[in-house]
């Protein structure tokens, strides 16, 4: 089995029911324009407009069998998350979106789901995870910012969320969120070039030497865009830690516990992440909808020189471990 172990989708159903009953939710705001429906939340700036690629089930079939793809795992989109709102809204804004995903997804038998959660807070995010794994989600996506921009994943408020993941053997998939508070990323399309790495780089790093990986060990943390900047910082890290350990914890006891995607678009990334972590922590993605998605991700890991068991494991056999995939 071929799986695309990264991509995004929102029913239209969500779509459609939201801008149907605005009263729904008091801190989200919607507006169907030109481009798509785009959030507000808690009445700060406007998201970005969902792009219609996000809910064309007929065009993300017809690409997927044509490149041999027969499972996709999909999760919501970090514009949609609304971390910004009150934590008591936002838990039933994710439960509001993990039906309609969950209902979509049993209808469209090539699609995984993974549940949003509400991480403003740590109780909330760990009962709606606890709620959507016993549905059948397969487990998670979170951003790298919970609480809104400048959030940290290893805030001490989040612990009870660690917790039932790693209880559970979660699958929770890492993904950094869209924003630019370095005024040197407003220029160059760098704030998704660079600034996805920088955010998703120091989001993983925290928890690293935080020792969240250790203390959790049951959690099965997959790292979106080849774990951005961690692999090849990995060396500085280690350095880091034995000439200033302080009360950190060994980032190397976590690092080895990390999975990463494909989604590097250069197969000699690729060789070098496995030379770091090991093939059997690499899963195949695309990160579709989006213009920047790996077109051709089955011919890049099979132009990366793996034997045929690595090649096996990460086209499909680790991600169907990892997510339960039957």
């Amino acid at each position: 089995m071929i799986i695309d172990a990264h991509a995004h989708f929102v029913p239209q159903s969500f779509l459609d029911e939201v801008l149907s009953r605005p009263a729904l939710f008091p801190s989200v705001k919607a507006a169907a324009g030109p481009d798509g429906v785009r959030f507000t939340f808690a009445n700060q700036d406007p998201k970005r407009p969902v792009p219609g690629g996000m809910s064309d089930v007929e065009r993300r079939r017809k690409g997927l069998a044509a490149r041999g793809i027969d499972k996709q795992v999909v999760a919501g989109w970090l514009d949609v998350f609304g971390y910004d709102i009150p934590a008591d809204e936002g838990s039933e804004w994710s439960r509001f979106f993990n039906s309609h995903l969950l209902k979509a997804a049993s209808n469209i038998p090539f699609l995984v789901p993974l549940a949003t959660l509400p991480m403003q807070s740590g109780k909330l995010a760990a009962k709606v995870l606890e709620e959507a794994l016993d549905q059948g989600f397969h487990g998670a996506m979170i951003g790298t910012q919970p609480k809104g921009q400048g959030g940290v994943l290893d805030d001490p408020d989040l612990e009870p969320f660690w917790e039932l993941a790693s209880a559970r053997k979660a699958a929770i998939f890492v993904h950094p969120t869209f924003g630019a508070r370095d005024d040197r990323l407003k220029a160059y399309g760098l704030v998704s070039a660079v600034g996805r790495v920088t955010d998703t780089t120091m989001a993983v790093a925290r928890l690293l030497y935080s020792g969240h990986l250790v203390r959790h060990p049951g959690v099965n943390l997959i790292i979106s865009h080849g774990g951005a900047a961690l692999p090849m910082l990995f060396g500085r890290l280690r350095r880091s830690f034995a000439t200033s350990p302080a009360q950190n914890t060994d980032p190397a006891l976590g690092f080895h516990k990390l999975y990463f995607d494909s989604v590097v678009y250069d197969a000699a990334t690729i060789r070098f992440i496995s030379d770091q972590a090991g093939a059997d922590r690499i899963l195949m993605g695309t990160d579709e909808p989006f213009v920047i998605a790996e077109q051709e991700p089955v011919k890049l890991i099979e132009s990366c020189g793996f034997s045929v068991g690595e090649r096996e494991a990460i086209l499909g056999g680790t991600a169907t471990r990892l997510f339960g995939i039957s």
